[in-house]
């Protein structure tokens, strides 16, 4: 099956249910390697006059390193029958082994960013914002007690979205 590209004002699924429902498969490559992790944090929007995605990735992450070490990553969305691929791929670590091969799916890229080619729905994006999470800037006291009980905050990504992938034969 082939992708189509099409304009992120086109993009039709709702972004509620693509992240926080179906997740997403943040990937990156570093060196040669390429590697994956859900993620079921974050947005897309418009920022700085740029249609944008945001992520958030935690400082133990073994991906975190691909993508602080690359400009660009790919957000895969995988129908609801890669549940169990992705709750494999979302607990085991690449550092352990090579969990993308172990999970069966076929990396494709385009030009240097790995993506899937099992999703759905791919945004192609080059980063353009890093910022660490801080204690002090929680307005809402009680969210970084919940969320951060070991301290380990969340790196925010703000990424312009520079292509949307999606099935041919897929609705948007």
């Amino acid at each position: 099956m082939s992708f189509k590209e099409i304009a992120a004002t086109e993009l039709k699924s709702n972004p509620f249910q693509m992240i926080g429902k179906d997740w997403l498969l943040v990937t990156a490559e570093k060196n040669g390697k390429c590697n994956t992790m859900t993620a079921s944090w974050g947005g897309v929007g418009v920022i700085w006059g740029k249609n944008v995605a945001y992520i958030f990735i935690r400082p133990q992450r073994y991906t975190k390193e691909f993508i602080d070490g690359s400009d660009t990553l790919s957000l895969s969305v995988l129908d609801n029958s890669f549940r169990k691929t992705l709750n494999y791929l979302g607990t085991a670590s690449g550092r352990d082994e090579d969990k993308i091969a172990k999970a069966g799916l076929n990396v494709v890229r385009d030009e240097e960013t790995p993506y899937f080619q099992e999703a759905d729905t791919v945004l192609i994006c080059r980063k353009m914002y890093a910022q660490e999470l801080k204690p002090e800037c929680f307005i809402d006291d009680g969210a970084g007690e919940k969320w951060y009980p070991q301290k380990d905050y969340h790196t925010m990504y703000v990424c312009e979205i520079q292509k949307v992938l999606v099935k041919s034969d897929t609705p948007q």
